[in-house]
């Protein structure tokens, strides 16, 4: 498990060696920390950085103690509540010392290599890191809200076999920057950053106000590539960005994360980040999990309902949802839902069960249960006083549902992707 802490000294170290990642085994997987390649500029990049930590990095590049709390406080300021990556358009900044901002600092997104838009509205983003690796995000909006799907690994470990992802091989984990930057990403495509300027900053009236009520983007599910519980602290220092009152300001029950089941670190999501829960059930009997999620062969169904009976603030108001999805023949008949049933009472589980049908990629070995089988497996489920509700699949023609993600760089030649980009380069003048 991944044990690096978003500290300002160490941010320039980090992962710089980003060959493919060894695996230890197909059980239970541990990524060992890559180090990021540095920046060619020598400049530190400031994404995904807490104020504390852009404090601490003025205060070493020369600022006096004073000085650097206060730049650090209107640079944090701009780059999570207004979504500015340019120190020039901080407008509350001396112009004197935004040149030496430049010249040592830099905020900078994930780079946008493709975008696509779904018949349904839903949209995928190829995206790619500053060291060349691709991973994707996916955003799907809905009548009454909108749900931005973030990864937080470049490729997989866990190897399940209904999904896409899991047929990729693990490269590294995704930096705190690069985990809310794609919140920031799916803000500057939907246009959902305050407006006006921000000369006043300690002036309540100037100082401008986000909330998700009447927003596009009002939610976000750590559901993406990669199994965010193999990559807690970045993971949790990037949620605390996006929950702060000071920056992104978007409420944790707002939030879900969604994990195979990595038992050991499902308490301490509940005590450090305290968002919502989702766990990827998929199968209530042993051998069926074995199968299809293998990280059940160490940390067992038993074993891992019981974390979710003990996760930290679930209650009938915040409940755990379990996600299962429906493969013909395989998870599917009567006596499955009857055990599921009985499991989530046995535990007493606050419990929503989304059940999704499967969603077809080349080579699975699975097909989707009948549209008959789910409706009939969700009507016994509803009969016990538990909420299962079929997921809409969004997004299907441009690969973007659920268990379909897998980064187009793994089927597009690197000619391509260099068309593409220079495409794009050349569409922004």
């Amino acid at each position: 498990m991944l044990c690096l802490r978003t500290d300002a000294l160490l941010y320039g170290a980090y992962m710089a060696d980003t060959q493919l990642m060894p695996i230890p085994g197909q059980i239970d997987p541990v990524p060992v920390a890559r180090d990021i390649t540095p920046r060619a500029d020598g400049r530190v990049d400031l994404l995904g950085l807490p104020r504390k930590a852009i404090t601490n990095l003025f205060a070493s590049a020369g600022l006096d103690s004073k000085q650097a709390k206060l730049r650090a406080k209107q640079v944090y300021h701009w780059i999570y509540h207004r979504g500015v990556q340019d120190f020039d358009a901080m407008t509350d900044i001396a112009k004197t010392m935004r040149p030496w901002l430049t010249e040592r600092f830099v905020v900078a997104r994930p780079d946008i290599v493709e975008a696509q838009h779904s018949s349904d509205g839903t949209r995928k983003w190829l995206l790619r890191t500053s060291d060349n690796h691709d991973f994707e995000m996916v955003f799907i909006p809905d009548e009454d809200r909108g749900t931005l799907c973030v990864s937080s690994q470049v490729g997989c470990t866990l190897n399940c076999r209904f999904c896409h992802t899991g047929t990729m091989k693990l490269v590294r984990n995704l930096t705190p920057g690069e985990i809310v930057g794609q919140v920031m990403l799916a803000r500057d495509a939907l246009g959902e950053w305050p407006k006006g300027r921000m000369d006043g900053l300690d002036d309540d009236e100037n100082a401008g106000h986000y909330s998700a009520d009447g927003r596009l983007l009002t939610n976000i599910v750590m559901m993406g590539m990669g199994e965010p519980l193999y990559n807690f602290d970045n993971v949790r220092d990037a949620l605390q960005l996006v929950m702060d009152g000071d920056g992104l300001a978007l409420s944790k029950r707002r939030i879900t994360l969604s994990t195979s089941g990595v038992v050991p670190m499902m308490d301490r999501c509940g005590q450090e980040i305290g968002v919502n829960l989702a766990v990827s059930l998929h199968a209530v009997t042993k051998d069926v999990r074995d199968e299809i999620v293998p990280i059940n062969r160490k940390y067992g169904i038993e074993e891992l309902l019981q974390a979710c009976a003990d996760y930290p603030g679930a209650s009938n108001a915040r409940r755990i949802t379990f996600e299962y999805v429906m493969l013909k023949d395989k998870n599917d008949s009567d006596d499955d839902a009857r055990e599921l049933i009985r499991l989530i009472k046995h535990y007493k589980l606050p419990a929503k069960v989304n059940l999704i049908p499967f969603n077809p990629w080349p080579g699975a070995p699975y097909e989707c249960s009948t549209p008959e089988r789910v409706r009939a497996f969700s009507n016994l489920v509803f009969e016990a006083g538990i909420s299962a509700p079929v997921r809409t699949p969004r997004g299907r023609d441009i690969d973007a549902a659920c268990g379909q993600l897998k980064t187009k760089a793994e089927r597009l030649s690197r000619a391509e992707l260099d068309r593409l980009a220079e495409e794009k380069q050349a569409s922004l003048g």
